[in-house]
């Protein structure tokens, strides 16, 4: 039996003191967003709801989704989130295939290239009149085609691919496979907590980003959910914008959770080689 001492109980009632707190910290946000849409907004205006609704009702929620615009939004960043990270993993797969050959002419040089447009910007002007001048201001495309890349996503799938034995690629091209179906079968069958991860990265970037929307979306029916619920939520909360903030968080519930067990084994892989 193990024995532990007065010291390692100490330490253990205080470790999950201090953990029940921080968890307490982390959940009841959430969960106050929760309370506050199920309550009437008459009642939330009298103070004094936090912990459980004080007048329950589910007519913020019915009223949210009978709201044209929120609809549209959630329909635009359903549509975008998915093409975005479809077309994005793939395409770092194809950069982070090609750079994970050692002999490639110019490897360093290239990664250094990519990271050196990564860290350095234009600016915002510079870049708003180029996505206007390629006509993307006015377009949906403007929420997939300038994210489409990324350096440290790339930098993730490369460790991944550096790890598979090159006696895997060889076996395949002696068999008259290509590089793409090498890519395909080969590569990407072997890195799947690695895609997970990216695909999360990619995900939840893309459903909360609000910043493009808000400045560089002209025509306001294209914008995501995360850029209309920054204009309806401004100064004191009600329980309507309570609603649409838990609305819009519901698909990321939905899909942390399948991805969870391969984001850890991504991630460690990514931090450990380079």
């Amino acid at each position: 039996m193990f024995y532990e001492s007065k010291g390692q109980k100490v330490f253990k009632v205080f470790n999950y003191i201090i953990l029940t707190l921080l968890g307490f910290i982390t959940l009841f946000p959430f969960w106050y967003v929760l309370v506050v849409s199920l309550n009437t907004s008459g009642d939330f205006k009298m103070g004094g709801v936090y912990f459980w609704p004080r007048a329950f009702t589910i007519n913020n929620y019915r009223s949210a989704l009978h709201n044209e615009r929120i609809i549209r939004a959630l329909c635009v960043s359903i549509f975008t989130t998915a093409i975005r990270i479809a077309a994005s993993v793939f395409l770092t797969a194809l950069l982070a295939y090609s750079l994970s050959f050692k002999d490639l002419p110019g490897r360093k040089g290239i990664t250094l290239f990519f990271y050196f447009t990564t860290i350095v910007s234009g600016g915002l002007i510079p870049y708003y009149m180029l996505l206007r001048d390629i006509g993307l201001t006015e377009s949906i495309w403007l929420f997939v085609l300038p994210f489409l890349y990324n350096f440290f996503n790339t930098v993730y799938m490369r460790s991944a691919f550096l790890d598979i034995p090159t006696d895997l690629r060889e076996a395949a091209q002696i068999d008259g496979a290509g590089d793409l179906k090498i890519l395909t079968t080969v590569y990407l069958p072997c890195s799947v907590a690695t895609i997970a991860t990216i695909c999360l990265f990619v995900g939840v970037t893309a459903w909360n980003d609000w910043y493009t929307g808000v400045y560089y979306q002209l025509d306001k029916k294209l914008w995501p959910i995360a850029s209309l619920l920054q204009e309806f939520v401004g100064g004191t909360p009600t329980p309507q914008e309570m609603a649409y903030l838990v609305i819009s968080t519901i698909p990321i519930i939905i899909v942390y959770p399948w991805l969870q067990k391969y984001y850890v084994n991504g991630v460690m892989l990514g931090s450990i080689k380079g």
